[in-house]
């Protein structure tokens, strides 16, 4: 594929996880923990949220290697539960933040897909305009429905994990922190040496994305 093509791919994959990572930190200075906001993480400039690596080697790799599938993440925030004041409540609502946030990008997407299918319809000229930003608002649903069902996963680091750790015996939690230290490996190796695992996660976006496909309809 061309260079240029994925260059709105990668600028949307950026957006959103920009703005999971500054929910993530919006969240966290609500419920009592500045560290995020004392290290400036709360704003959408790209540059304060990028991952070399996660953000684009990553991205870029996978978008020329695997039919034109990408995916990809920013640095975490840097987030203190001890400063919550409810810390089982705080910790478990910053983590859902950031899906939350996908999820509100999913639906600022498809209405942008009505927005854009009916201004093609308005004005035949610019087809090929509307079309390109049709495809570039899809791929928008599809990419923050990725990040909201993958990092549901309880496997740490990602947010599922946070919200399943006080869910578990007491006892069980500590060897479940130090799984951890390994977890982004275990992630990548998931991803890229067991492809099962990414088609699980592709079930219910599938899903999902017909019935935006659905809701598209119904307003055109």
């Amino acid at each position: 594929m061309e260079l240029l093509s994925v260059l709105p791919v990668l600028i949307v994959l950026i957006f959103s996880i920009v703005v999971h990572e500054v929910a993530h930190a919006w969240v966290a200075l609500k419920e009592g923990d500045d560290t995020a906001y004392s290290l400036g993480r709360i704003t959408l400039n790209p540059i304060s949220h990028l991952d070399p690596f996660g953000s684009f080697v990553v991205p870029l790799a996978m978008f020329f290697f695997s039919n034109g599938l990408i995916f990809g993440w920013a640095k975490p925030v840097p987030i203190d539960p001890r400063k919550f004041r409810d810390f089982r409540g705080g910790d478990i609502r910053v983590s859902m933040a950031g899906i939350v946030s996908n999820l509100i990008l999913v639906v600022g997407f498809t209405l942008l897909v009505v927005v854009f299918v009916k201004l093609q319809g308005i004005f035949p000229s610019g087809q090929s305009t509307f079309g390109f930003l049709i495809r570039t608002a899809r791929f928008g649903i599809f990419i923050n429905l990725i990040l909201a069902f993958f990092n549901l996963i309880p496997i740490p680091p990602l947010d599922g994990s946070h919200v399943l750790y006080h869910f578990l015996p007491r006892a069980w939690r500590p060897a479940y922190q130090r799984v951890g230290q390994f977890g982004l490996l275990i992630v990548m190796g998931l991803v890229f040496l067991y492809p099962p695992f990414f088609s699980t996660i592709l079930l219910p976006v599938n899903v999902l994305m017909g019935l935006a496909d659905t809701f598209v309809e119904l307003w055109i």
